[in-house]
């Protein structure tokens, strides 16, 4: 290791890969604005949090325990342009407030990394 890899870790930092209580809480903010399937939401993050990364085990992890919870339900479509039909995830209209809030608690972790 030399100094200037030190400066170099703070000047491009690696990503920050996001544990199951922030992925839900992502998830959740995602989904306030439509239905989405697994692949999206990683995209979607990715895209717009470059500094974030969503591994395939911690966002299936948050989505089943969503499921399970009863906030979201999922449900297998067929995509326009795509191959095999995609497992859809959407709030229960029942848990749209506190999926708000949850999603309230993403937005104001993303805020103060920043």
């Amino acid at each position: 290791m030399k100094f200037e890899d030190i400066y170099q870790f703070f000047e491009n930092p690696p990503p920050t890969y996001l544990n199951r209580e922030l992925a839900v809480c992502y998830v959740l903010d995602i989904l306030l604005q439509g239905e989405s399937y697994g692949t999206e939401l990683i995209e979607q993050l990715t895209e717009n949090y470059p500094q974030y990364r969503l591994s395939d085990t911690v966002l299936y992890s948050a989505l089943k325990f969503l499921e399970q919870s009863g906030m979201i339900k999922g449900y297998w479509r067929k995509l326009q342009g795509r191959g095999r039909p995609r497992k859809m995830y959407q709030i229960v209209p029942e848990y749209q407030k506190q999926a708000e809030e949850l999603a309230h608690l993403w937005r104001n972790y993303i805020e103060q990394k920043h």
